[in-house]
């Protein structure tokens, strides 16, 4: 019998009709748990690695990567709960479970917002506002994870095999129907079916270490071939090749490597990054002069030579005279503070690119840099190779927008 994974807006009684379900069919329901095992197995807490997969922390992670990372993990894990067959799959982890797998079956459970609205009200015991807040917090969060997915929206039927409307159905209704197609001869457990399940265990590991160095790609699996889809604009094709091929061929039971373009694939005719020189001018600005004369030593073993001072007014003295073209600010200084020196600089010089690291920032801060147009947030301890990749990454940056004003009718990167 089919393997059900639920994806479902909040208030839509989508946990009741799976406990329907699984009393009906004797399944067992998984659900957080799928993520904690994730998260412990890959040591980290399971509110941190949620947040991480959810977008949480967007500024870094462009150079963390660890959404990516997690997600390649969650697929993973998710892949070997399937192999257990006869469970329900329920929340953010279901949308992974891969098609190829012939004996799925994608549940979407909604309701219109009135309907939903009112559940939470009795739930929480809130007032109609309070529950309308929630209910959008909750749907902004899925639409993030969906359109980071798929570019789709989370309720979109084209996600899933039946969307059953809450408002329109019972609780049993809906289980009775779930139940219904989840027993049809098409979602049968299969010998083919089950090689598949296997073989999406491959998959998942074989994206996880491809992720892990440092490529988005799709991978499936099947008698004894990898298929890798790259979908995604490339420069060295045949180096990029190369390296899945080596990747995938190390897993046991890997016989053959495919490598597939998928439909946004192309070649660039520049890389902005292939020939990223040492940042001629990096300002360091920070009242912790042991720190910051110490971080300067060692970005220096970086190849990466910087400028030091120890204020606000200072750094501004320093930019009126000699303008640098990424800075490194703290936040908490003596007289001007991190964020006005932000504010003026974005004003006066708004291509320097500025890197915020601090060791008592708060969320209002970092949205605070985040708007004003900082260009990373870091936190001290910061790891010395962690902010030696930011400096680069900002500098790239700068090269791009140069690149892009050098070429007639070209539009400038935001």
């Amino acid at each position: 019998m089919a393997i059900i994974t639920i994806y479902s807006g909040t208030y839509c009684r989508a946990g009741e009709t799976a406990a329907k379900i699984a009393e009906n069919l004797g399944y067992r329901i998984y659900d957080n748990q799928i993520i904690e095992e994730a998260a412990k197995r890959f040591d980290s807490s399971s509110d941190k690695f949620l947040k991480s997969i959810m977008g949480h922390g967007a500024i870094l992670n462009r150079f963390t990567r660890d959404r990516e990372k997690n997600v390649a993990r969650l697929r993973l894990i998710l892949a070997e709960y399937i192999a257990k067959n006869d469970c329900i799959i329920q929340g953010h982890a279901g949308l992974l479970a891969p098609r190829t797998i012939p004996h799925i079956l994608k549940v979407c459970i909604i309701a219109n917002f009135d309907y939903r609205v009112k559940n939470a009200m009795e739930e929480k015991s809130a007032s109609q506002k309070e529950a309308e807040k929630i209910i959008h917090q909750d749907d902004r969060e899925n639409i993030d994870w969906t359109g980071y997915l798929f570019g789709k929206p989370p309720y979109d039927a084209s996600l899933y095999d039946i969307v059953i409307p809450m408002h329109s159905h019972s609780v049993e209704e809906a289980a009775e129907t779930i139940c219904k197609y989840a027993a049809s001869d098409q979602l049968k457990t299969s010998e083919r079916s089950q090689a598949a399940a296997e073989g999406a265990i491959l998959s998942a590991k074989i994206n996880l270490a491809i992720v892990e160095a440092g490529h988005d790609v799709e991978v499936s699996f099947e008698s004894g071939t990898a298929f890798i889809t790259i979908d995604k604009e490339v420069l060295r094709m045949k180096q990029l090749e190369s390296e899945l091929k080596t990747i995938a061929s190390k897993f046991e039971g890997v016989q053959n490597v495919e490598i597939r373009l998928g439909q946004h694939f192309r070649t660039s005719s520049m890389n902005p990054w292939s020939n990223i020189e040492i940042p001629p001018k990096i300002l360091l600005v920070d009242d912790e002069k042991d720190f910051v004369q110490t971080l300067s030593q060692r970005l220096k073993t970086r190849n990466l030579e910087s400028s030091v001072v120890y204020d606000g007014e200072q750094a501004l003295e320093y930019i009126s005279k000699d303008q640098p073209d990424v800075m490194v600010l703290d936040l908490m200084m003596p007289g001007i503070d991190g964020i006005e020196v932000l504010r003026r600089v974005k004003k006066t010089n708004p291509e320097i690119e500025v890197i915020i690291l601090t060791g008592h920032g708060s969320k209002h801060e970092e949205e605070q840099a985040e708007n004003l147009g900082a260009f990373a947030y870091l936190q001290k301890p910061v790891n010395i190779d962690l902010l030696a990749r930011v400096l680069n990454e900002a500098y790239a940056r700068i090269n791009r927008i140069k690149a892009a004003r050098s070429k007639p009718d070209h539009p400038e990167e935001s």
